[in-house]
């Protein structure tokens, strides 16, 4: 079983893909929530900065080291982002809630990722803070 207190409490930067630029959408306000607990990357092809931090296109772009991979995606469209979080070195690859991707799960903890699926990391935090 996944220890969540314990990804949380050794997770020090967080790439969030899928991060949308609307305070509306869920993403932004959890974006916004982790930002004082974590260091925040924007992941977002549409856009070069979202909440006055730069935004990268995809997960290689991002120029330093990532512990966190937090998807804001479709379930089906997890699967592309697995091989990229692995190239990066990320040690946990996080769906928010209502994502779930057996393979992907699958893939990951082969090598050696942690995963955690149909959480929210906002949530999550809170319930541990």
């Amino acid at each position: 079983m996944t220890d969540i207190e314990a990804i949380l409490k050794n997770t020090r930067s967080i790439a969030i893909v899928g991060l949308s630029d609307n305070p509306a959408r869920a993403s932004y306000g959890v974006a916004q929530y982790l930002m004082p607990y974590y260091k925040v990357i924007p992941v977002n092809p549409k856009h070069k900065q979202i909440l006055g931090l730069t935004c990268y296109p995809d997960l290689e772009s991002i120029p330093e080291p990532v512990d966190m991979v937090d998807v804001f995606q479709r379930s089906e469209n997890v699967m592309p982002l697995v091989g990229p979080a692995i190239a990066i070195g990320a040690s946990c690859f996080w769906m928010q809630l209502d994502i779930r991707n057996f393979q992907a799960r699958q893939a990951l903890e082969r090598a050696g990722i942690e995963v955690v699926e149909d959480k929210c990391t906002k949530i999550e935090h809170a319930r541990y803070a």
